[in-house]
């Protein structure tokens, strides 16, 4: 069974509740709490605030000796709560301990003190609140700022390394400091260490690197999760981050992003292996609780059958889950859905070659379950030009393959009418190719090397970039929530990265309802803020901006590209002008010479700053001999 608790809805955003509750310093605290009201014998809970349900998800009550659930709101009356029904507060009967399911619980508790037996003792949430010192507002425990978390695959084992870099862009926002408390977990959810460090001054650079680590606190090999809390912050609290996985060989060279910090039902996007590879599902637990034995499962996407892991995982856990395990005849192009029950972030997947052992690792997407077709989407298609439109790279044709696979990311996505245009760098369309309806239970690549030879069509400079749409002659099914995985391959097979995003309407100062997207504050998003780490030990960044236009918009881009040092200090400043509706693939040595370089030193950053148009960004790492990373940017 799924988890029953609420981590993120779409018009209040992610919640901190459960997050408070489920932080590793707070469950230590809760462990002590439960401890001491097993003494009750007749122990009453009151719930206030409606926060029980998901403390019952979480945390095994059956030790306790529970003589009446309480409410203050008429409407809950009776309603099944942690297995019993409510009763109102004024009904308050003899008990020999109260328990109050709120934070901040004085004002709750003033309501109903005359209602307390003497004598009585009293236990709130407020028992299991984590240090002040971690706080950003330690008088309001609940707001979301004090919870700006998230999870990192982390690992440290025979050759293989991570690093995770990011940017204190929220003492960016607030002007304060700002700090990383770090808690590092193994497979097992075991803790192996935890560290406060300081992020430095705003738009510095903090890197957490595994071997660093793991000589720091002079740890045996891991592959777990790293748990990362911002304190200070502001602006949003969502932690983003760019992940890296190296091996001392070079033979490994991948990244990833930010694992969404809101566990979900379902996630989508999966790929199937070829017959030359397997596929490693990455499942990480984020609570405390275990995840019980059957409850995280695989199933073709479209298909009923769900094939169910029959391993439990204990709290904080990580297991690496072979996908032919479950699915042994999946291949690709078929994808998979993920059903997650609320036990994990965004999980990241791996791919190797059974021959090579090279491998390359990517993530899965929130499927959501809220979304349903929006007729509205093609009427607005007159004020909206393309409308929605998922821009993604075209990398150098003669060194790379650029293969599309269309996923759906909503359980209600049954049709989906698709289009694909292929852009040269300058913006002009150099192709449009129909795939008319695809359902539910089509998992159709899309070769685009193949379509343009076959078109006899060659990119000028050999790149450039496609958009995926809707096409509304085909069908007129659509969400808004349109998604898709992105393969790139090098020509030899030697080499693969992967990514996925989901589309937006770009460059239009006409709104509707949150689109163009904007990275803080209301729409629309016209102005562009990307953080570009930069290579060490030999390797370079390589930069893929793209400039999407749902209509025309400014001619030429006004863009700077900002060398930083890990302190946040300038450099260099270069231009860089792309044309509406086209793109550029660049790399940072291509902008900057080396000494500019070796003054940046250790740590050091390129901020991709517009104020005229917002741009798209997939980056990574490449080395001499065209090993390399790529995943999509992200903003700030």
């Amino acid at each position: 069974m799924p988890l029953k608790i609420e981590t993120f809805n779409n018009t209040n955003g992610g919640q901190s509740f459960f997050k408070a509750i489920g932080h590793p310093l707070a469950v230590e605290k809760a462990q002590k709490l439960l401890q001491q009201m097993q003494h009750c014998q007749r122990l009453a809970i009151y719930d206030p605030v409606g926060y029980l349900g998901t403390f019952y998800e979480l945390y095994d009550l059956r030790s306790l000796k529970i003589s009446g659930i309480y409410v203050q709101r008429y409407e809950d009356l009776g309603r099944e709560i942690a297995g019993q029904k409510a009763h109102l507060i004024t009904d308050l009967s003899d008990c020999d301990g109260l328990f109050v399911v709120s934070f901040d619980s004085a004002a709750k508790l003033g309501h109903i003190r005359h209602l307390i037996p003497k004598g009585c003792p009293v236990y709130s949430l407020d028992d299991m609140r984590i240090p002040d010192h971690l706080l950003t507002y330690p008088q309001r425990y609940l707001d979301p700022l004090n919870f700006a978390t998230n999870f990192a695959f982390f690992r440290d084992e025979g050759n293989l390394h991570t690093r995770l870099v990011t940017a204190n862009y929220w003492s960016g926002y607030s002007g304060r400091p700002a700090s990383l408390w770090c808690c590092l977990f193994d497979a097992c959810g075991k803790r192996l260490a935890d560290w406060t460090q300081e992020l430095g001054k705003a738009y510095s650079t903090v890197t957490v690197d595994s071997e660093e680590i793991r000589k720091r606190f002079q740890l045996p090999a891991f592959c777990g999760q790293l748990f990362v809390h911002v304190v200070g912050a502001a602006g949003h609290d969502i932690v983003k981050y760019a992940l890296d996985t190296l091996s001392d060989d070079g033979e490994t060279l991948s990244c990833t992003h930010d694992a969404n910090a809101w566990p979900a039902d379902f996630y989508a996007g999966l790929p199937a292996p070829r017959e030359d590879e397997q596929v490693i599902l990455w499942v990480q637990n984020s609570h405390s609780c275990p995840i019980p034995a059957g409850s995280v499962g695989l199933n073709v996407m479209g298909s009923p059958d769900i094939a169910w892991w029959t391993e439990a995982l204990p709290g904080f856990g990580s297991r690496a889950l072979d996908v032919s395990r479950l699915l042994p005849k999946v291949r690709w192009p078929q994808q998979l859905e993920i059903q997650a029950g609320k036990y994990f972030v965004r999980p990241r997947y791996e791919i190797l070659k059974k021959a090579s052992g090279k491998r390359h690792i990517a993530h899965a997407n929130v499927e959501r379950t809220d979304l349903k077709p929006d007729p509205q989407i093609k009427k607005i298609s007159s004020h909206f030009g393309k409308g929605f439109i998922l821009p993604a790279p075209l990398l150098p044709t003669q060194k790379w393959r650029t293969i599309i696979l269309p996923t759906p990311m909503a359980t209600t996505q049954t049709k989906l009418p698709l289009a694909l245009e292929i852009y040269d760098r300058h913006g002009k369309k150099m192709l449009r190719e129909s795939f008319g309806v695809l359902s539910r239970t089509d998992s159709q690549s899309i070769d685009v090397t193949d379509l343009l030879q076959k078109s006899d069509i060659s990119p000028d400079n050999h790149f450039g970039h496609v958009e995926l749409m809707y096409d509304f002659d085909a069908g007129e099914e659509a969400d808004g929530w349109l998604h898709g995985l992105f393969r790139y391959e090098l020509r030899d097979g030697s080499h693969t990265a992967e990514s996925s995003f989901g589309s937006h309407i770009f460059n239009t100062v006409t709104t509707y309802k949150n689109q163009p997207l904007s990275y803080r504050g209301t729409p629309p998003g016209l102005s562009t803020r990307l953080f570009l780490r930069l290579g060490s030990k030999g390797l370079d960044t390589h930069c893929h901006l793209i400039y999407p236009a749902s209509k025309a918009w400014i001619p030429l881009s006004a863009t700077s590209l900002q060398l930083m040092t890990a302190e946040g200090e300038n450099v260099a400043t270069k231009p860089l002008q792309i044309r509406c509706g086209g793109s550029h693939y660049w790399r940072a040595s291509e902008f900057f010479s080396p000494q500019e370089l070796m003054k940046a030193g250790d740590g050091a950053y390129i901020v991709i700053r517009d104020e005229t148009c917002r741009l798209f960004g997939y980056h990574g790492l490449i080395d001499s001999s065209d090993r390399f990373s790529l995943d999509h940017m992200f903003g700030f």
